[in-house]
């Protein structure tokens, strides 16, 4: 019997490390499908950061010792990932994020019965055990992240009021909410009345009350929150600004280059926008927008109607993608809405991956919250922006790709938002060239959608750096992108909670946009574009540069 070829020192670093991660984000983990972890919870602590902070110190120093000349091009790109990941996470411990990334209305500790409940699998006395368990121990996990926020305020560097005030309209939503209605009970569960009686018992007696006092805690400081809403208000605000525009973007530019091609770019849209207007026989674009706004086939009757429409937009992507796409993914994309415990304070879509195992597909989410004020005109480009063949086809495809390492496959991203966010913005205009609108009122939604991602790059520096208040955002994304003002409020208050991130999607869309038009010229009448697709989506998440660097090397022209 022969023995199985040694691992290279690199594969071996990707699996050490990746093992490593897992075991220490074990919600993470689950989300992922791996239930080994699944009786656990995250350790925001002190000592949590500490062990964290040693651990990514020892893998560094081993990627340091590895010789990179001799690898080959994939391994030479895990090691670069490897590198930046940590670099990414040693500067947020660095820069004290925890002190007030504990408290987020989008992600944050308050949400995690919610997070299980879509994705802890139930359907054994096992599983079930190991869920009782990670929600004896929500007390505690809601007690080290308000040790965070409390050691920020000690600092003077705390949330922002919306920010803080919208966590605790979420947090006072959940304490208000009958135990009976937790998506954790849910008439689709898998539970027996038993079970079912003991979770309950779990939910009332140990989950609620640590949300009440979470509640307090956060109520207690709200007082104290930052005045200003962007991170230039913090005493090392610039610092910890700059230090999550890398990590969002992988790229090192000033906040004023993103400020000035946003605007840029809204300038050569607002050209675009008015053809269309003019197409429709209407003067400009206000007058337009009027009529969209006013139009009442443009408003869902439902919320259910709503869902099925982003069904039917799915079906006729996966009929088309074929033309563009030799590699396609092979788990399927469902249609969900998005829970009501977070629905007031979520995006207008977004999307999960499929679980590896097959045990779950890829979930497309939809925010049907106050349906009538939702337009239509702008569902079908987020459809092919979070679904397909936005993230849903990289997401998955990457998930697919067995021949790398599972770092690669499912951690990657975890590298910088510009990469997949540009390829979902890239594929909102490919929907445009596959002929997935049906109207021009459909193309009227997505170039509002690419103005929304223009304009973050402008709102988002305009917070952070040039300090704008939290209105000027909002009247700045009504005006731009064609936002309502409840989509204008939360997405405003989303860039605040999470600074740098809304500059990725605009910068990656930039380098996908920029390597298709040099290959274009490259390769002339002999440019494959279905290849091209295919090299993009066929290496994972990568750096920015990264991608710059080897694209070329792997999309080869048409043979004649």
């Amino acid at each position: 019997m022969t023995s199985a070829p040694p691992q290279s020192p690199v594969r071996d670093l990707a699996d050490r490390f990746w093992d490593w991660f897992l075991s220490s984000q074990p919600v993470f983990a689950t989300v992922l499908g791996d239930e080994r972890f699944d009786d656990r919870l995250d350790d925001p602590s002190a000592a949590g950061r500490a062990a964290e902070v040693a651990a990514i110190q020892g893998f560094m120093a081993d990627a340091a010792g590895i010789d990179a000349s001799s690898l080959d091009t994939e391994e030479r790109i895990t090691l670069d990932m490897l590198q930046v990941l940590g670099r990414i996470r040693l500067k947020s411990h660095e820069h004290r994020l925890y002190q007030f990334e504990s408290i987020d209305q989008m992600a944050g500790p308050q949400g995690l019965p919610g997070d299980l409940s879509r994705f802890q699998r139930l359907d054994t006395p096992e599983r079930f055990e190991r869920l009782l368990a990670r929600l004896r121990a929500f007390p505690d996990y809601l007690e080290a992240h308000r040790a965070n926020f409390q050691e920020g305020v000690r600092a003077g560097r705390t949330a922002a009021r919306p920010v803080l005030e919208r966590t605790i309209t979420q947090v006072r939503r959940a304490v208000e909410t009958p135990v009976e209605e937790s998506p954790l009970l849910a008439p689709d569960k898998p539970l027996d009345d038993d079970q079912r009686a003991r979770l309950r018992g779990v939910l009332e007696e140990i989950v609620k009350p640590a949300l009440v006092a979470y509640l307090a805690a956060l109520e207690d400081v709200l007082p104290g929150a930052r005045s200003g809403d962007g991170l230039w208000a913090l005493p090392d605000g610039e610092d910890v600004y700059r230090a999550l525009i890398l990590a969002s973007t992988t790229l090192e530019d000033e906040p004023q280059a993103f400020h000035d091609f946003g605007l840029a770019q809204i300038e050569l849209i607002d050209a675009e926008r008015l053809l269309i207007a003019q197409e429709l026989g209407l003067a400009d674009v206000a007058a337009l927008r009027a009529s969209l706004e006013e139009d009442p086939s443009n408003r869902p009757p439902s919320r259910e109607a709503l869902v099925e429409v982003a069904r039917e937009q799915i079906t006729r992507a996966e009929a088309v993608a074929p033309r563009m796409f030799g590699r396609l993914p092979k788990a399927a994309c469902e249609v969900r809405a998005v829970e009501a415990y977070q629905e007031a304070e979520a995006p207008p879509a977004f999307y999960y991956p499929p679980a590896p195992d097959g045990s779950r597909p890829g979930i497309y989410f939809i925010n049907t919250y106050e349906p009538d004020s939702r337009r239509l005109h702008r569902l079908a480009t987020t459809t092919y922006h979070e679904a397909v063949p936005g993230h849903h086809f990289q997401i998955t495809i990457e998930s697919e790709l067995e021949d790398l390492p599972d770092f690669r496959r499912f951690g990657a991203r975890l590298t910088g938002a510009a990469y997949p966010e540009g390829w979902g913005l890239y594929s909102e205009r490919l929907a445009d060239e596959l002929g997935l609108f049906v109207d021009a009122r459909e193309r009227m939604g997505m170039l509002d959608s690419q103005a929304w991602r223009a304009a973050r790059l402008v709102v988002d520096t305009g917070i952070h750096a040039f300090r704008w208040d939290r209105q000027r955002s909002i009247d700045f994304l009504q005006d731009v992108a064609g936002l309502s003002e409840l989509e204008a409020a939360t997405e405003t208050d989303r860039y605040i909670a999470w600074p740098g991130q809304a500059l990725s999607y605009m910068t990656g869309q930039r380098e996908i946009d920029a390597l298709r038009r040099q290959l274009e010229q490259r390769d002339g009448d002999r440019f494959d574009l279905s290849a091209f697709h295919d090299e993009v989506l066929g290496h994972g998440t990568l750096p920015l540069a990264t991608l710059r660097r080897e694209l070329p090397n792997w999309v080869k022209p048409r043979e004649t």
